[in-house]
């Protein structure tokens, strides 16, 4: 947290995005409706004398150079929850950055990752492809009990999920970088509890943030770690698995199915081989967006507090990375 003297509110403060211009003024739209004091207006229309006042920018993946054109910057506000592009693109800045931490993303967060958990608990693959086959067999019921499923990062989206989990009776771990307790879940920390958890997880779940420390932490010696047939899911970022080694242990039979949500590119290239692999599901990076309602009011108590005490609601570590 930092305290700094309060601008004035005739400054205006610019939204910074490389979305399409609909999107931009959806977004502008719903932060005004919030902060209806202020003026909030698109980048390309702020002049250089506005550009010189901006102390505030509210962005949704904004070009770096944008950023630099406003001299006077001192706070980024996100409307987005992963910042790690924002991050790498920062660099070493004395910028104060933001990043949304909101309720209803958490929720939707866990309704995600209890619904395919579910997907994969009860064999919806295994039918799909026996459906295809012609083919009638059941197989036999696994109470949720007894389905271990962990989670790979015990942040707000992770407590979300695990209650979400436990509710629906399954036993689940977490892990984090460092010492959390969390109710009802066996947690576990550091690289150590890492190869523990991994060693007794039926269905890995990752919810991490990507840094340096996790771009490529589940290789393919920790894939190796899973039980045989263990499946997963990933609705962090993608290049936090390993691609090849993902592929590697799909393809051996190692895992049994993975649910990809995040790709190191995305939209998914038509020819990338998660869309034709039979033990990959792929979504479009749907598993819990942003409500621009929500998010619009959060940054509004955000702003508000800044200009009536000078208080910046900073929560981003550039050296960590979130």
């Amino acid at each position: 947290m930092s305290a700094l003297t309060a601008i004035s509110p005739i400054s205006p403060i610019a939204f910074v995005s490389q979305a399409g211009a609909s999107e931009v003024q959806q977004w502008i739209s719903a932060l005004q409706a919030a902060m209806p004091e202020e003026r909030i207006l698109p980048f390309e229309q702020l002049d250089a004398d506005q550009l010189a006042q901006c102390r505030v920018a509210i962005v949704a993946n904004p070009d770096p150079a944008q950023l630099k054109r406003m001299p006077n910057l001192l706070w980024v506000h996100s409307v987005w929850a992963g910042v790690e592009r924002l991050v790498a693109d920062l660099g070493q800045s004395d910028l104060q950055l933001t990043r949304l931490v909101d309720p209803r993303l958490a929720a939707t967060m866990a309704e995600a990752v209890l619904a395919w958990t579910l997907y994969l608990h009860r064999d919806m693959p295994l039918y799909a492809h026996r459906q295809r086959e012609h083919h009638w067999e059941a197989q036999p019921y696994v109470l949720p009990e007894q389905r271990r499923v962990s989670l790979l990062g015990l942040g707000a989206l992770g407590e979300a999920a695990a209650a979400a989990l436990r509710q629906a009776r399954f036993a689940v771990n977490g892990w984090s970088r460092s010492p959390r307790a969390v109710e009802s879940v066996q947690t576990f920390h550091g690289p150590a509890g890492l190869a523990q958890m991994l060693a007794q997880t039926d269905i890995l779940v990752c919810l991490l943030p990507l840094t340096a420390e996790t771009r490529g932490l589940i290789d393919a010696a920790h894939l190796a770690m899973l039980p045989p047939q263990a499946q997963l899911i990933n609705f962090a970022r993608g290049p936090i698995i390993d691609d090849a080694a993902l592929k590697a242990a799909l393809d051996a039979g190692q895992l049994r199915h993975a649910v990809l949500d995040v790709f190191a590119v995305e939209p998914l290239p038509p020819e990338a081989w998660p869309w034709s692999h039979p033990a990959v599901t792929v979504l479009p990076h749907c598993s819990a967006p942003t409500d621009r309602q929500t998010a619009s009011a959060i940054v509004a108590a955000n702003i508000r507090r800044y200009r009536h005490s000078g208080e910046i609601a900073a929560n981003v570590d550039l050296r960590r990375g979130y």
